[in-house]
């Protein structure tokens, strides 16, 4: 059973998602016995569509019709479900991201799919296909079965190692069955830009809450997110009170971000906050209250003064780079 992604690019480059999904289509494909096959929408080089081919792609779709931000979701539904019913899949994964969030309902509804939003991990078992997705915030887990022909999955971040599998990759021309022509309004989608990294994408991000006291503390926090080529974030109450921009504000009611290092300074952990960044592959905290919340989440601790943990802590990151 053949298994289709959506390869969502930005401006051009796919990012590391993308590379996720891949890896684990193949995985998923290996255990039905199947392919991988994406879609690739808008201006990307052909060397970077091979790129797919090196995590277990072997057959890319390519169209110049767009997808994203500018296109209503009801477009874009129709865009993938013309690739699957062209492709006779099985399967249809998608990034955890707002788009496919809301995309992927109209898509199933189109498909007369089954549907899940944050899937982890394989199957359990193929049938009935069952597969894991957090639930109450990631406190819990919960067995989802689909019974339907086609599946249409939302695969949670960084639940899935990125793995090199190699396969030859043919691209083709993708012309979608239907007018695309349903599209009423278009949506300018506007990023600003304030560090070197854009908060999504980055991989450790350092992290500020109430903790810090004042707008005027936060150099501490940029000492240590240069040093380790962070990028710079912070709870709700810190962008409500005006001490960083809301554009930086992590949380279910903020960005909801997934990087491999994610460091909470200063902030308790109020289950909206750990809503945003639950995803995280590692997450340390540093809190002078050893009852904060935080603590049960994190990987890590430390119980201190942050202003007194955090220029330590740049010191030895410096010092291990200079090594």
């Amino acid at each position: 059973m053949s298994v289709l992604i959506y390869a969502q690019n930005d401006n051009g480059k796919f990012p590391k998602p993308v590379f996720e999904l891949a890896s684990y289509a193949f995985a998923l494909a290996t255990q039905t016995g199947g392919t991988v096959k994406a879609l690739v929408t808008g201006e990307v080089s052909e060397t970077e569509i091979q790129k797919l081919g090196q995590f277990g792609v072997s057959k890319v779709w390519v169209t110049d019709e767009p997808a994203g931000p500018a296109v209503d979701t009801r477009s874009f539904a129709i865009l993938l479900a013309s690739a699957v019913e062209n492709s006779g899949t099985a399967f249809v994964l998608l990034a955890d991201n707002a788009i496919s969030r809301a995309v992927a309902p109209r898509l199933a509804v189109r498909l007369s799919a089954g549907y899940v939003a944050g899937a982890s991990g394989l199957p359990l078992q193929l049938d009935p296909f069952t597969v894991r997705r957090p639930v109450f915030t990631g406190k819990a887990s919960a067995w989802v079965e689909i019974s339907t022909a086609v599946k249409v999955l939302i695969i949670a971040r960084n639940t899935w190692q990125i793995s090199e599998n190699p396969v030859p990759c043919a691209i083709e021309a993708f012309t979608p069955a239907g007018s695309l022509s349903t599209v009423d309004f278009q949506i300018e989608k506007v990023v600003e830009q304030t560090g070197a990294i854009r908060l999504q994408d980055a991989e450790v991000v350092v992290s500020g809450g109430r903790g810090m006291r004042s707008a005027d503390n936060w150099k501490v926090l940029e000492d240590l997110a240069a040093a380790m080529g962070a990028a710079l974030s912070c709870s709700r109450p810190v962008a409500d009170e005006g001490w960083r921009p809301h554009q930086e504000h992590v949380g279910q009611t903020g960005k909801v971000v997934a990087p491999n290092l994610y460091i909470a300074c200063g902030i308790s952990g109020a289950i909206q906050h750990i809503g945003g960044i639950s995803s995280s592959r590692v997450i340390v905290a540093i809190n002078k209250d050893p009852d904060a919340p935080i603590f049960q989440f994190a990987r890590y601790g430390i119980i201190g003064d942050l202003f007194q943990v955090l220029p330590e802590l740049t010191r030895a990151v410096r010092k291990l780079k200079s090594e």
